[in-house]
């Protein structure tokens, strides 16, 4: 129907898949560009993140429909999310001077840990744990439904057994403020990593930056590895010590002593804000959302639909002792 984003190595369109007796539904469909399309890795890799995904069926994680090929083309068809992701929420926000309730924060990042938690505990067919780890949360690959629904995307670079090709250990790939710290100093990752990256954006949707950003990849990786992680009741003074609490555990270079599973985070976040009642639910979060950006809830869907292309083009690949 129309190309809604358009990366490096590949584009993404809002398709129709048409059935019978005129039954149409709208998808988001990825391709690869012919000129990568050559490349063995980079297509075993693409084939490889479809057949993981398409087994992942979760509220909070994106589906993958269909893998498919034509022309000697490979394409995935997959859920198309109206809605918008969180960097660019963030920038609306900026844009509009508005700050994001703290409640609010703490919900979206909830949703994130219960979709990394359904990840890391899926199993192959025969029962065999598929030891997932996602290894690019971040803002580009969390996005917002205007409806209120969270999503975690792109497992194009996720380590899992059986299903992609795996350079762990002299390549590091994802976004340098967002890894973990063993995955910036190109350590084998567990689903430990993921939930650092958790933590990095529960304090980014509070604190309104990322705290190891810096002017280059390269730099963040250095923070990420060395930078003092600070008292954040000192950042943001809605941030009481519980909370402080639970974003040290995430933030800790210990994995022994960060939360052990997604699960175990998932749980203080949604106690943190429910545990004296009432708190925020997806339509919460619909409504500020749809006010933020004067949308209602079948609105267009955003241009973001990334892709594992795009994400290698754009995220940190170091090789070891280079």
């Amino acid at each position: 129907m129309r190309k809604i984003f358009e990366g490096g190595m590949g584009v993404v369109y809002e398709a129709d898949q048409r059935g019978a007796r005129d039954f149409i539904k709208r998808v988001a469909i990825k391709i690869i560009r012919p000129n990568y399309a050559s490349q063995k890795m980079f297509i075993e890799n693409f084939i490889g993140e479809a057949k993981l995904v398409a087994d992942l069926i979760h509220t909070n994680i994106v589906q993958t429909y269909h893998l498919g090929e034509t022309n000697n083309a490979c394409f995935i068809a997959m859920e198309l999310i109206r809605g918008v992701n969180l960097e660019q929420f963030g920038h609306q926000l900026a844009e509009k001077r508005r700050q994001l309730p703290l409640e609010l924060a703490v919900f979206i990042t909830s949703r994130v840990a219960r979709g990394l938690a359904y990840a890391h505990a899926k199993t192959g067919p025969d029962g065999t744990p598929l030891g997932i780890v996602h290894r690019d949360v971040s803002f580009k690959n969390i996005m917002i439904a205007f409806e209120g629904d969270v999503k975690l995307t792109d497992f194009g670079i996720a380590k899992a057994r059986g299903f992609l090709t795996d350079q762990e250990g002299e390549v590091v790939a994802g976004k340098a403020d967002y890894m973990s710290p063993e995955q910036a100093d190109f350590q084998i990752t567990d689903k430990r990593s993921d939930l650092f990256s958790a933590g990095v954006v529960l304090a980014h949707l509070i604190l309104g930056y990322n705290i190891f950003k810096g002017l280059t990849a390269e730099e963040s990786r250095q923070r990420v590895i060395r930078q003092p992680i600070p008292d954040f009741r000192t950042l943001d003074s809605r941030i009481d010590d519980r909370l402080n609490h639970i974003l040290q555990r995430c933030l800790t270079r210990d994995r022994q002593q960060r939360f052990a599973t997604a699960d175990e985070l998932m749980y203080e976040l949604e106690y943190y804000i429910y545990h004296g009642g009432y708190g925020p639910t997806n339509e919460t979060l619909g409504k500020f959302i749809r006010d933020l950006f004067g949308q209602s809830p079948l609105a267009a869907p955003a241009a973001e639909f990334r892709d594992r292309t795009e994400s290698m083009e754009n995220s940190s690949r170091l090789h070891a002792g280079s």
